[in-house]
């Protein structure tokens, strides 16, 4: 259970019982926050006090008097505002004139509260200012993680984009200098190594795009019968070399298999799972692709032969950014985004992904979409 602490500076020991009394087993629940919440209340009986209170402890609301002796509440309030303090307040006086009202309200006073005052008019005023303080401080808490999320997605593209590209620019480099001397067909290899490179920087950043248009809403869906069987055979012939250099045996077993979808969305789930078992698999390896349908849904999945996946990895396969590192991955490029599209697209068409596999036997990715 969450605290939120409370803070009351009255000159009536009367008015400051009565109120800690009041909020004693007080709490309060709400639809849309998962903690329920409950209330910590200290006094004190001027505004001197309470400022010295406030340096040693942090209050989320204040419960403050005006006509205190020495400096007033409003004097208080306004001190408060210039060092920008954002403890929110609930001024409480008997005596509120215009102009205090005015002068409470522009130095940040959030509520006032009338003497002489009931325990639910008391509550009810508590509950309010609660529930601005928490979807308040909830909607700072986002826009820090949001930050920390930005920082965090800038530095591993950064991390990302400047090793192909340092590659590159070596490979330039050396080309430059001629090496390897004036015969062209002696850099070959150098040529080779960086259009790997550069197509290896065209996947991420087409993977990034793939994953903010999803993810910002402004990709239009264009929903439309997909024969699902034909985007497999189309993505098949688009890997065509890569299954060749690799001499992989393909197995199918797909039905002709028709959905009310987003083509591309469906293209995008089929080229993931399909480049990953090129990628992840053995020289001569296998891969298996089954589609099947029924009951309303459709099953689409691929195996392969390859390095597989350890148990405590799986878990993270979904994640952005996220790629499994070892001895058998560490010369596979890979843009880590891939498979949390992937997810994000799944979710789209109230499915389910599934994955099965044990390092050294391959790995299976299975995926049921609601037609």
């Amino acid at each position: 259970m969450e605290v939120i602490n409370i803070l009351v500076i009255d000159d009536e020991e009367g008015i400051r019982e009565s109120i800690k009394r009041a909020l004693r087993n007080f709490k309060m629940s709400l639809s849309y926050i998962e903690s329920d919440y409950s209330f910590n209340v200290d006094t004190a009986e001027s505004a001197e006090a309470g400022l010295e209170m406030m340096k040693a402890k942090r209050y989320d609301l204040l419960l403050l008097d005006n006509q205190l002796p020495g400096m007033h509440g409003v004097d208080l309030l306004r001190m408060l505002h210039e060092s920008q303090n954002d403890i929110l307040t609930i001024m409480i006086t008997a005596f509120a004139s215009i102009e205090t009202a005015v002068s409470a309200t522009k130095n940040g006073a959030y509520d006032f509260l009338t003497k002489p005052f009931t325990p639910q008019e008391l509550k009810d005023a508590i509950l309010k200012a609660s529930k601005h303080f928490i979807l308040t401080n909830s909607a700072k808490k986002f826009e820090e993680e949001k930050k920390k999320i930005r920082f965090q997605f800038i530095s591993i593209l950064s991390h990302e984009l400047k090793s192909p590209i340092a590659a590159i620019s070596n490979y330039l480099k050396l080309m430059e200098k001629r090496i390897a001397g004036n015969d062209i067909e002696a850099y070959d290899e150098f040529i080779k190594r960086s259009q790997i490179r550069i197509k290896d920087m065209e996947k991420l950043i087409f993977d990034l795009l793939d994953l903010t248009r999803i993810e910002s809403g402004e990709k239009k869906r264009e929903l439309s019968p997909v024969r699902v069987d034909a985007v497999i055979n189309e993505s098949l012939a688009n890997f065509s070399e890569d299954i060749l250099k690799r001499n992989l045996t393909v197995e199918k077993n797909i039905a002709e298999v028709e959905m009310q979808a987003d083509k591309t969305e469906i293209e995008i789930i089929v080229n993931n799972f399909i480049s990953n078992a090129i990628k992840y698999n053995i020289d001569s390896g296998k891969i298996t692709i089954y589609l099947t349908t029924g009951g309303g849904t459709v099953k689409f999945s691929v195996g392969d032969s390859g390095i597989g996946i350890g148990e405590k990895d799986i878990g993270r396969l979904f994640k952005e950014f996220s790629r499994i590192k070892n001895e058998k991955t560490m010369n596979i490029s890979g843009s880590g985004i891939g498979l949390s599209t992937v997810k994000k697209i799944i979710s789209m068409y109230d499915g389910s992904v599934n994955v099965e596999s044990e390092p050294g036997k391959g790995s299976v990715f299975s995926v049921i979409l609601n037609k």
